[in-house]
């Protein structure tokens, strides 16, 4: 995980260290987030087909229209028992208690199906996506959320 700013432009990322990278542009019609489309991204290139694969945005339990449902950012067929929250750092952590409550909640909600849920870092993700992106496919988490961080 890097320290320091992170800048997107017109598709490229600065990283805190200087070193600039082509990123992808979203879609207009993309229902997700920039980090959420870097990680839909990876997945085409790790050859992972959605609605096959996976699915994006992923009602789970009534999604956010039933009291206790979820939306999982990514919710896998293959490989099964697994799924991926992107976690944007000013959502995710930078609003308070409530929704790191939310997000650790959810883990919970889905470990009692049977589903690990790892949480990918949007710092993360921008630096180096093939990486975090192949690690969550083998049930690894390196958010702020794991232990030992």
């Amino acid at each position: 995980n890097t320290t320091g700013a992170i800048m997107v432009s017109r598709g490229f990322t600065t990283t805190a260290k200087g070193q600039s990278r082509s990123i992808p542009e979203v879609p207009a019609d993309f229902k997700g987030s920039m980090p959420e489309y870097v990680v839909f991204n990876q997945l085409l290139r790790f050859g992972l087909r959605p609605n096959q694969d996976f699915q994006f945005q992923a009602r789970f339990a009534g999604g956010k229209i039933e009291k206790g449902g979820l939306v999982i950012d990514f919710l896998f067929n293959n490989p099964p028992g697994l799924a991926i929250n992107v976690q944007g750092v000013y959502y995710h952590y930078e609003q308070g208690s409530v929704n790191i409550a939310n997000d650790l909640l959810a883990r919970e909600i889905l470990a009692g199906e049977g589903i690990s849920l790892i949480f990918l870092d949007e710092d993360d993700i921008m630096n180096n996506p093939t990486f975090y992106v192949r690690e969550a496919l083998n049930f690894k988490d390196y958010s702020k959320f794991s232990i030992g961080r």
